[in-house]
């Protein structure tokens, strides 16, 4: 079973959307849908061989679905593990006696055993690089000097910094890890680098430690130690002691922070640093689906300062977020603001303007790349410019407006392309196959759907008029691409009852006579209905419940 298990594919049977019931239904509403759909597909109702064949098909896959989800032990493990689960022969996954939550309990066994042969595989890898551009030419210029100079006439700009680091992890077991890390700096032509060891242990679900060894050619030897320990549901604090060695001596440093959550969405923390450049830190932070509050003031030598910042997120899919922040203090102030955006999948683009005093003027660009982040400080003037201000804003948003129409947009919906292509062959068979059953269903249907429209018609109650399912375009910037529904027009007036349609959240392509027409795409049902003589329209996503007739999909003859 664990091998089964190791692919993470789900099958295409849903056994729930198959009799049309919620997650929860009880026994009761289980067997009257089990009991209906039987009535419509049983073969001896069906004197046509063809139609008997497909009957006798669809009456055993609605019979199978009935058999495990009437069963507690069977449809637990279906809940779980989907149909797989139920293809091992010889109930290997749990034994036949065990209750749903002992089951439950085996699967979440199985799981960490999973975890743990995945973490012996993973590394993972994180980076940073950053590249400094003194850009300060471009407005800090002196006229006398470019006329002494060959080529003066273009501003001079170069890489005067550059940081590269790396780390990765080696799980040794599920408690230990074992981190290896090193870094390589230059600024201004001098340089050095810096390699690092380190062994981390959980010690509890409450807790960890880390031993860590350093060694580098701008600060010697390192030796540290590091904890973090939960001391309550809503209190946690962290500790770590270093020594640096060096010619000048041995240089020690203490660092500890506590942490509280003061409430769902709010952080404090007080933070106590002690060695080269003691300090004392306090900060509150408060985190919500829209906003990201920080405030902190530090005390310490040399650094002393208060900072407010605020980020507003946006509800869109490509999480765009706008930020700014205030920091004021014996070295002088600095505004910033920025934005950032998501570009694909995997990759996040920032930017940031910095306007300080006595620093001048910078623009910060961030590209966050899966666990690697490219960092790209560009000074552009030591003085408070109005044209570098302008320049630095209005630049990387002109740039970056041009490049997503020219090139993200594009490669963006070209990757999408080609994943929903591959998810059509990959699925081709399997959705030739539902599309058959669908077309039987159908068939079988026929006469049903007769009687329930003349029982209907003659108490004034619910006929499907139209009915279609699948990708609906509507968006006129998006007409050359075709719309791919299918007629469920049948299957759904066969599951009309008493003048009710009831649909529960599940998919509905796997509901008696549909199938899924565009594969990996959002679909919706759209339904022309009519109830008392009166006409009614509605439309429904893929996985909504619907329940219909309704007074609000009424169609008003008047407008």
């Amino acid at each position: 079973m664990a091998a089964a298990l190791e692919e993470d594919e789900i099958d295409n049977d849903d056994y729930y959307s198959l009799l049309n019931v919620r997650r929860e239904a009880t026994q009761e509403e289980l067997k009257a849908s089990y009991r209906r759909l039987c009535m419509l597909y049983h073969p001896d109702k069906h004197r046509d061989p063809d139609l008997k064949r497909q009957a006798e098909q669809l009456f055993n896959l609605v019979h199978q679905a009935y058999e495990v989800l009437s069963d507690p032990q069977s449809r637990a493990i279906y809940d779980i593990y989907g149909k797989r689960g139920l293809d091992v022969e010889g109930w290997e996954v749990v034994e036949r006696k065990r209750t749903p939550a002992e089951i439950r309990e085996e699967f979440e066994r199985l799981q960490r055993e999973r975890e743990e042969r995945r973490l012996q595989q993973r590394t993972n890898p994180k980076g940073t690089i950053s590249v400094g551009v003194d850009a300060t030419d471009l407005f800090d210029r002196y006229e006398e000097d470019y006329e002494e100079m060959s080529g003066g006439g273009l501003p001079h700009i170069e890489i005067n910094k550059m940081h590269i680091s790396q780390s990765i992890e080696a799980p040794l077991t599920t408690s230990d890890t074992a981190i290896l890390s090193g870094s390589l700096s230059t600024h201004n032509g001098n340089g050095g680098g810096n390699i690092n060891v380190a062994l981390r242990r959980v010690t509890s679900a409450k807790g960890w430690g880390e031993v860590e060894l350093g060694a580098g050619d701008t600060h010697g030897p390192l030796l540290g130690l590091k904890m973090f320990r939960n001391l309550t549901p809503r209190c946690f604090m962290t500790a770590q002691c270093a020594m640096q060695f060096s010619s000048r001596g041995v240089r020690p440093g203490v660092v500890t922070m506590l942490a509280r959550h003061l409430d769902k969405n709010t952080m404090g923390y007080l933070q106590w640093r002690w060695g080269t450049q003691s300090s004392m830190n306090t900060s509150i932070v408060r985190d919500t689906k829209t906003s990201h509050f920080t405030f902190a003031v530090q005390l310490g030598v040399p650094h002393t300062f208060i900072m407010m910042s605020y980020q507003y997120k946006f509800q869109d899919d490509d999480q765009t977020k706008v930020k700014g922040s205030v920091k004021s203090g014996f070295f002088g102030t600095v505004v910033e603001y920025g934005a950032e955006t998501k570009i694909s999948r995997h990759s996040v683009l920032g930017a940031t303007v910095s306007i300080g005093v006595p620093q001048g003027v910078s623009l910060k660009i961030k590209l966050n790349r899966a666990s690697q982040t490219y960092f790209f400080p560009i000074h552009l003037t030591d003085q408070l410019l109005p044209s570098a201000v302008f320049y630095a804003t209005v630049g990387p948003l002109v740039f970056f407006l041009a490049i997503q129409r020219l090139v993200i947009k594009p490669y963006v919906r070209a990757q999408k392309e080609q994943e929903l292509e591959k998810q059509r062959e990959n699925t081709a068979s399997d959705i030739a196959k539902k599309k058959q059953e669908a077309e039987s269903a159908v068939l079988l249907m026929q006469e049903s759907v007769r009687r329930i429209i003349e029982a209907e018609e003659s108490r004034m109650g619910l006929i499907i008029l139209n009915a279609w399912y699948g990708k609906f375009v509507t968006d006129n910037s998006r007409k050359h691409e075709r719309a791919r529904v299918i007629d469920v027009t049948v299957p759904l007036q066969c599951l009309v009852k008493d003048s009710k349609l009831i649909l529960t959240e599940a998919s509905k392509c796997g509901l008696p006579g549909f199938y899924d027409p565009c594969v990996g795409e959002e679909k919706s049902l759209k339904l022309l209905y009519q109830f008392r003589g009166v006409m009614h329209q509605v439309v429904a996503g893929d996985t909504e419940a619907l329940r219909i007739p309704k007074q609000s999909h009424r169609i008003d003859n008047d407008t």
